[in-house]
């Protein structure tokens, strides 16, 4: 394993750069999970609160907004978890350079999805998000410096 983490240097070198940047959102994802897990976003409605405060002004279509004032404010903690263990998952997915490829497509849906339910002021920047995961999935940022090159070249895939 440890000979195809070095031949990945070598025969994708040139996605180097994008190492940097997959490292990077990792722990970004780290930071922002471990916030959210050490402070009160598990125990207190926040999300159902920003939901509420939010949703009439998204530009969301009316089923979705239908959806989500029936079923995620009143599992608001469910809905708290799951977007916590999601960002805790992309971001050990990041850092390692394992799986990337679908964790960043659940990556960008989480992206999409905060970009309906969060403040306008947080738009811009799951916006960029999304187009930053979708570009990490297209190119299979795990390949270069990550444990996706051993299974890249042992099992070619789409996952890797």
């Amino acid at each position: 394993m440890l000979v195809a983490f070095l031949e990945s240097i070598k025969y994708t070198g040139h996605l180097l750069p994008v190492v940097f940047l997959r490292v990077f959102l990792g722990y970004y994802y780290l930071l922002q999970a471990l916030a959210k897990y050490k402070g009160d976003f598990l125990t207190r409605p926040r999300i159902a609160e920003q939901i509420s405060e939010f949703l009439p002004a998204s530009l969301a279509p009316n089923w979705y907004k239908f959806f989500v004032t029936t079923w995620f404010i009143p599992n608001w903690q469910t809905l708290a978890f799951i977007i916590t263990g999601l960002e805790f998952a992309i971001a050990i997915s990041y850092l390692l350079g394992f799986v990337v490829r679908p964790m960043a497509l659940l990556a960008a849906l989480m992206c999409l999805q905060m970009h309906y339910i969060s403040s306008p002021g947080v738009d811009q920047l799951q916006i960029t998000f999304v187009g930053i995961h979708l570009t990490l999935a297209w190119i299979g940022a795990g390949r270069c410096v990550g444990i996706d090159y051993y299974y890249f070249k042992r099992r070619r895939g789409i996952w890797w």
